[in-house]
């Protein structure tokens, strides 16, 4: 299922302390990057906070310049961001600023939570229950397909920051570095413990605003099931735009693929046709530029823009069969593949059957098959 685009938003102070915006609290960010974060908002569709943040900081959440408004009416969009929160207990203050100032308001929370949080807030806010316990996933597919969510800002606390980056559903982190030790062990962390990624998030840019320094990161690390991350749609859309390099053919197909080991590490890259050989397919030029006993193939993940190939005329094997003989056993890939050159191609089943796991996303479908757009059917 589709699901928004993630935004971790955060200041922290250089011994990792986050920061607390609350009365008479330490402001980590500058007035630059307070105007900064105020853009954000306003480019967004919605903001999510935790329970715990609204209790603790009775923010507002609003977007604070008029021109910024101005603009998102102008383009049809409500004045403000959808504002969300998540509560398991369903204890809320129907006094806080989050319920009486800008749009519409979300809550998200559990079955035992649904009945306490709409007691205290009436009309306030929509109450949404998740089931018995909270589930991420599905609280980000109502987003996308109930309210419409394209773009979420998630501004805390650590707790939700936690949750979603462990989970693999975090698209990107923007994280603002100030020049100053808190010192103080009883502040607030910014993650939790718990199992991250094991390798490195991708840096995405670097800005300096004022005396401080904006980075944005990105997950890099597949999923390991069937259940896509977002760093899956990251080298999903990679191995699609790769597509889009293949020289042109009237008689196959233009794929991209990508071989990612678990941590995140890109291990080889290839798209069709790829240096001259007009039948090479994107799985196999990729493949072949890995080292056959490289262990991290066992753990990767192929992402390829179309379903692998189960039959072809041009190879010995198919590459569903260079797959499986290379040790990787997790797949993931945009569009199945059609009956235009293939009857009845199902290189899924060859890889299921196999025991390999094969996760489609949809969404991106039609940006695999913009390079095919010529091809007949």
């Amino acid at each position: 299922m589709p699901l928004p685009y993630v935004l971790l938003s955060a200041a922290v102070s250089l011994d990792g302390y986050l920061d607390d915006t609350g009365p008479e609290r330490l402001l980590l960010s500058s007035p630059a990057d307070f105007d900064r974060v105020d853009g954000v908002r306003a480019s967004v569709d919605a903001i999510l906070v935790g329970a715990g943040t609204i209790r603790a900081d009775n923010p507002r959440l609003l977007v604070n310049s008029a021109e910024r408004r101005v603009a998102r009416r102008a383009a049809g969009r409500p004045e403000y961001p959808l504002k969300v929160t998540v509560t398991g207990s369903g204890d809320l203050d129907p006094a806080a600023n989050f319920w009486h100032t800008g749009g519409d308001k979300l809550v998200y929370t559990t079955d035992r939570g649904a009945a306490r949080a709409a007691r205290l807030l009436g009309a306030a806010a929509d109450v949404v229950p998740l089931g018995p316990a909270l589930d991420w996933r599905a609280l980000l597919e109502h987003l996308h397909d109930v309210r419409g969510v394209r773009r979420l800002m998630v501004e805390g606390g650590g707790t939700v920051h936690t949750q979603l980056l462990q989970q693999g559903l975090a698209d990107e982190l923007q994280l603002v570095l100030a020049p100053l030790f808190v010192g103080d062990p009883a502040a607030p962390r910014l993650f939790g413990p718990g199992a991250y990624q094991g390798g490195r998030l991708r840096l995405l840019d670097t800005r300096r605003i004022e005396d401080v320094v904006l980075m944005r990161y990105a997950p890099t690390a597949p999923g390991s099931g069937t259940a896509a991350t977002a760093a899956d749609r990251h080298w999903l859309r990679t191995a699609c735009e790769l597509a889009a390099l293949c020289p042109p053919s009237g008689t196959a197909f233009s794929v991209g693929a990508v071989v990612v080991a678990a941590d995140g590490t890109e291990l080889a890259r290839g798209h069709s046709r790829e240096g001259g050989d007009p039948v090479v397919h994107a799985e196999e030029a990729a493949l072949a530029k890995t080292d056959p006993a490289d262990p991290r193939l066992s753990g990767a993940t192929v992402y390829s823009s179309l379903e692998p190939c189960a039959r072809r005329a041009s190879r010995p094997a198919p590459c569903a069969e260079l797959i499986l003989r290379a040790g990787v056993r997790r797949v993931v890939t945009a569009w199945r593949e059609p009956d235009t050159f293939v009857e009845a191609a199902d290189g899924t089943g060859v890889l299921t059957a196999a025991g390999a796991r094969v996760v489609v996303l949809p969404e991106l479908e039609e940006l695999a098959k913009a390079p095919n757009a010529h091809l007949p059917g």
